[in-house]
């Protein structure tokens, strides 16, 4: 997984955190909703670049 995959994840994470912490300190359920969707987002993004880079793995051991 790439150094910037990771940090673009993160933030996307933290603001999605922002979001829903934001929606819930006001009531406003719609910016809630974006903040999780956000997370969940970056979560499956995670997983993506997690899967990449296990892949990569595979094929370095057969390399060496």
């Amino acid at each position: 997984m790439g150094l910037g995959d990771k940090a673009e994840n993160k933030v996307e994470n933290l603001k999605g955190q922002g979001k829903e912490s934001a929606g819930k300190a006001t009531g406003n359920e719609q910016l809630e909703a974006e903040g999780k969707g956000d997370q969940a987002s970056s979560k499956v993004k995670d997983a993506g670049e997690k899967v990449k880079d296990a892949v990569g793995d595979v094929k370095d051991g057969f390399s060496k």
